[in-house]
């Protein structure tokens, strides 16, 4: 038992079996230590939640607090990496990464608020969670100590958590029969392990949980009108709704056309490669909406400068610094640029595929009389001569250079 002076701890609570037995764990090796939990309600699935809080009585917690932040969720990390255009090496939407710093900061607070010495989580010494994490309690409240117990335990494998609970007679609805991990919040799903830690093994059905395969998707393409204000989307087919319900229209349409399926290898920050499936219905049609009003608002200067913050925000925003001055920096220019992003997309969704098929806006900068093909008035193509020989300059000075 480690004489470490905690005498209260807010552990960050799923009620799957790692939380359910780093309960116990924390009480016998951190001098029975009073635990308390914290679960997140981020939008994952209902049944997840139902009975949580005597689950984590009946592990020993001393209380379990359940906070509602699926409309923060969504307003306030969802949309704003949204906005940015932020995609991960190009195909992940980041739904774990932007929930941790949430969740995180959810967890000191109550912390704070119940005088704890220290927080807990159960992410592995594998990952990048523990890095979101740790990263946060640190921005927010360095005075509290952590605790990890996947890089202190020697529990290292599904059979010794389950053996570890039998003993002590803790309740669990955990079996040795789970093949894959996965991660779900209002925005995403994420399915790991079993098959697909194997590059070579193609996903199968049992890899997709909310999205229809599109191959067996419906025949007939369905459109879906989206409203763009500010680079957020404020309305779905005329309707207008608050950021969570607005994403909640959509991924019922996404996961109905299969819409928002990736199925990729990616590089972890700690320098493990690992392959996941994942699925974002309705952030994918989003994304798309957003893009299709900047097509038509952002000059190419500012669309380039646009991309660049995207990229830059994806990794902070995956690397977990999120309370860094750098991703309020980031931050403050797509809100910038998203300024004049106001418009109407209509996307088609359609076996698996979402296009942008209509787009208008107030701030359009496309004009059909300079882009037309037929006959114009306002646009003399001897102009160009001038703009070429003065564009290509440098190119000319260098080939008469090499003539000499």
């Amino acid at each position: 038992m480690k004489n470490s002076g905690i005498k209260k701890i807010v552990l960050a609570y799923s009620g799957g079996l790692d939380t359910s037995a780093i309960i116990p764990w924390l009480k016998e090796n951190y001098d029975n230590c009073e635990v308390i939990a914290f679960v997140a309600d981020i939008g994952q699935e209902r049944s997840d939640l139902e009975g949580v809080e005597q689950k984590a009585l009946s592990s020993g917690a001393s209380s379990c607090y359940v906070a509602d932040l699926r409309e923060e969720f969504i307003k306030d990390y969802v949309y704003p990496v949204l906005k940015s255009g932020a995609l991960y090496e190009g195909s992940y939407l980041l739904g774990t990464s932007m929930a941790r710093p949430i969740i995180a900061k959810a967890q000191v607070e109550l912390a704070l608020e119940l005088g704890a010495d220290a927080v807990a989580h159960g992410a592995t010494g594998k990952g990048n969670d523990q890095v979101r994490f740790e990263s946060t309690y640190t921005a927010l409240a360095p005075q509290l100590k952590v605790v990890a117990p996947w890089r202190e335990w020697d529990l290292r494998s599904r059979e010794a958590l389950l053996d570890y609970l039998k003993v002590r007679n803790i309740p669990t609805t955990a079996s040795l029969e789970k093949i894959y991990s996965r991660d779900e919040n209002a925005w995403h799903i994420s399915t790991e392990g079993g098959v697909l830690e194997s590059p070579w093994n193609a996903s199968n059905k049992d890899c997709w949980v909310w999205t229809t395969a599109p191959e067996d998707a419906p025949d007939q393409p369905e459109l879906v009108t989206v409203k763009v204000e500010k680079g957020c989307v404020t309305a779905v087919n005329g309707k207008a709704l608050s950021p969570y319900q607005c994403l909640e229209a959509l991924n019922v349409l996404g996961a109905k056309h299969g819409v928002g399926r990736v199925d990729i290898v990616e590089n972890r920050l700690v320098g493990i490669k690992s392959r996941g499936c994942y699925e974002t219905p309705g952030g994918t049609i989003m994304m798309a909406a957003l893009r299709g009003v900047e097509q038509l608002v952002l000059d190419r200067d500012c669309f380039k400068w646009r991309e660049q913050v995207g990229l830059e925000m994806s990794y902070v925003v995956y690397d977990g610094r999120w309370f860094a001055p750098l991703r309020e920096s980031l931050q403050a220019a797509a809100d910038s640029l998203a300024q004049e992003v106001n418009g109407e997309v209509v996307l088609k969704l359609y076996k698996g595929q979402v296009t942008a098929i209509q787009k208008k806006s107030p701030n359009s900068l496309y004009s059909e009389e300079f882009a037309t093909f037929g006959e114009d008035e306002v646009y003399d193509h001897s102009h160009a001569g001038g703009f070429i020989r003065l564009f290509s300059l440098s190119s000319r000075i260098r080939a008469l250079n090499e003539k000499k």
